[in-house]
């Protein structure tokens, strides 16, 4: 009887630690799959600057050398896409930037647009969203042909995407590197390059697509500057998605793929 006992013992011990590692290989497996949900992560990415400021509908890293946002960030969803009649507001400084953003005035007589970064007409949905946009840290100086062309484009399809996909993170900014031609008294930086990076971060089917533009006029398809986010991290110093598991970064952040996005 005793040795009866002892071999139920044994069993139950046996079967409580199958139990336990089957557990842990299930989650590893889950993480392997990429089940984890992204959403429970912060994507927002490092700064250069330390100067990270947080505004209820977006956020942005300032670099006071070139006297903008070396990025902006916010999530856009099909629910955002909604336009309620808004009134174009005046750019004004942005109170939260320690070091005060530049004033809009430099850009008159400049040759050169007041670009938005997160832009105006992704925050339609109320007032204050789209008023909000018109802080002078979101915007950098864009060339008429290039605002009004090949940016507005690219800005149409991420909302197209944010239709097609519900969600999605989006960081945008100029590429800010030494000897830029700058304008106004306070010597904006005019970048050479612009960039915008995409996650559609809906669970399983996590997927990112970068763009790197150069500042000009273009009719070429989007799909043809299409890059990786690794060559952005590389010209920005930036690492736009440090929070997210090392797994799913990496495997992103290389590809320059864009077939899983729907161009048409």
């Amino acid at each position: 009887m005793k040795n009866r006992k002892a071999i139920y013992t044994i069993i139950t011990l046996l079967v409580a630690i199958g139990v336990y590692f089957y557990d842990g290989n299930t989650f590893k497996t889950a993480v392997s799959n990429k089940e984890v949900l992204v959403s429970d992560f912060d994507f927002l990415p490092t700064s250069t600057t330390g100067q990270i400021v947080h505004h209820q509908f977006y956020s942005l890293s300032y670099n006071e050398k070139y006297e903008q946002a070396e990025w902006v960030a916010y999530e856009l969803t099909k629910k955002h896409l909604t336009s309620l009649p808004v009134k174009r507001p005046y750019f004004e400084q942005d109170p939260k930037v320690t070091t005060q953003s530049a004033h809009y005035k430099n850009f008159k007589n400049s040759g050169y647009n007041k670009g938005h970064l997160c832009p105006a007409g992704d925050r339609k949905f109320s007032v204050e969203a789209y008023n909000e946009t018109f802080l002078t840290s979101n915007i950098s100086p864009q060339a008429y042909e290039f605002n009004s062309g090949v940016w507005n484009r690219l800005e149409e399809k991420v909302r197209y995407w944010a239709q097609k996909y519900q969600k999605l993170y989006v960081v945008t900014g100029g590429v800010l590197t030494p000897h830029l031609k700058t304008i106004g008294t306070e010597e904006v930086a005019v970048p050479q390059y612009f960039y915008k990076i995409i996650l559609d971060y809906n669970d399983p089917d996590i997927k990112a697509i970068a763009f790197l533009i150069p500042h000009e006029k273009s009719d070429k398809g989007l799909y043809q500057f299409v890059t990786s986010i690794d060559k952005i991290e590389n010209l920005t110093g930036i690492d736009f998605f440090p929070e997210l598991p090392d797994e799913i970064e990496n495997e992103i952040e290389k590809s320059s793929n864009y077939k899983n996005w729907v161009f048409n």
